[in-house]
């Protein structure tokens, strides 16, 4: 099992100070890897340096936003110096706006495409250079179902994510040949504190629509757990993906291969 151990490797995973990317990162650090991460406020940092703490997990919080490209470049050489190099990069960080397409400002449009594609761009122009030097390097994007399917009210997340699935062929294209592993994860719908309005029991005793059309489009006919994310984070992170490349693992529990059930 060696080939999956993260012994020795330092990882940074933008704004996994809970969520989905606090459960990457503690199955990183449970593989080995010192952990690194971000937030935009010193509050959300305390909080997660709290978490991983709770976990034995002695992390390494710093405040930067990484839409911000001197920052990024900053907190990278503040790792690099405090840390050491990295080895692996998660781009966890994003947010999402649930507005119809029409009723959109382009500002809006435009913040989340900023924080989910520039900011991956951004996240992993910072820390290929050091990656190439080492001769070998991991970097994961967080993509999304919306990765390959629309939905109502999310044209600016599925043009983000969509993109952000291209920049990781691209980045696989262009620096492979340095060893540099690039993959993403596309997460399906999971459990999580921002989803559970969508899986709250209804005034009538019944389930959410949402959670009932979820699980008719779901073979697992369940929710994903965040710590389900953790063993495909560790293997793209890991030598045991050394030649998987440009690739995208959909964590979700099968919808993108089901049509759904008959009505």
């Amino acid at each position: 099992m060696n080939m999956f151990s993260l012994e020795g490797k330092i990882a940074l995973v933008t704004g996994a100070s809970y969520g989905i990317g606090f459960a990457i990162a503690k199955a990183l650090s449970k593989a080995g890897a010192t952990i690194c991460f971000n937030d935009l406020k010193q509050e959300f940092v305390d909080k997660g340096l709290a978490a991983y703490e709770a976990e034995g997990i002695k992390a390494h919080g710093y405040v930067c936003d990484v839409t911000d490209e001197a920052a990024v470049n900053a907190l990278v050489a503040k790792i690099e110096a405090e840390v050491g190099v990295i080895d692996i990069l998660v781009n966890n960080a994003g947010i999402i706006k649930r507005i119809p397409m029409c009723e959109m400002s382009a500002a809006e449009f435009r913040q989340v495409i900023d924080v989910d594609l520039n900011a991956p761009f951004i996240c992993a122009k910072a820390v290929i250079p050091a990656m190439i030097k080492k001769g070998h390097g991991k970097i994961i994007n967080i993509c999304s179902m919306m990765s390959e399917l629309g939905r109502e009210t999310v044209s600016a997340y599925a043009a983000a994510k969509g993109g952000l699935k291209m920049l990781t062929k691209n980045i696989c294209s262009e620096y492979g040949h340095y060893n540099i592993q690039c993959n993403g994860i596309g997460p399906g719908y999971i459990e999580t504190p921002q989803t559970a309005p969508l899986r709250e029991i209804q005034p009538d005793g019944s389930r959410h629509p949402f959670d009932l059309f979820l699980m008719g489009k779901t073979p697992a006919e369940r929710w994903g757990q965040p710590d389900e994310l953790g063993g495909p984070a560790v293997f793209l992170a890991s030598d045991a993906s050394n030649f998987v490349n440009g690739h995208i693992l959909y964590v979700d529990g099968g919808i993108l291969a089901y049509f759904g059930k008959q009505p």
